[in-house]
């Protein structure tokens, strides 16, 4: 998926490196853009914007998900750039992209809510999204 280890969270420490990775999973959403429905359709990009006094919140979703979604990692220390694009004001905040359109975003760490907004992404990917 996009040239990452499956079922692993990447964690970006440059904007090149941080703007590759959407772009690889954008190419993803354009291949798949067209085919026909099903578990296999589109990747989401989920990504985390952390601090490294907070703890990895996403790893269990990578691990349950190793095909179906991009995860993402920015330390908004490391990469204040893409903080501010995004308009991160707090850590954890999580982004849910596909077809580089923002679905969702939400503050806070909240294990089930990451682990329920991943799974509607990826179970009903058609109705996220038309829902954007």
């Amino acid at each position: 998926m996009a040239g990452s280890a499956e079922g692993t969270v990447i964690a970006c420490h440059t904007k090149d490196e941080f703007d590759a990775q959407l772009a690889k999973a954008y190419e993803a959403d354009k291949r798949t853009r067209a085919a026909p429905a099903g578990p296999d359709r589109s990747p989401s990009v989920v990504i985390d914007f952390m601090s490294p006094t907070r703890g990895p919140c996403q790893a269990e979703c990578a691990k349950e998900y190793p095909t179906k979604a991009v995860f993402l990692k920015v330390d908004i220390h490391e990469l204040e750039e893409v903080a501010n694009r995004y308009n991160i004001q707090g850590t954890p905040t999580f982004f849910f992209i596909r077809y580089n359109v923002t679905l969702e975003s939400f503050f806070g760490a909240y294990p089930d809510k990451l682990r329920n907004t991943v799974k509607e992404f990826i179970d009903h990917p058609l109705a996220s999204a038309s829902s954007a």
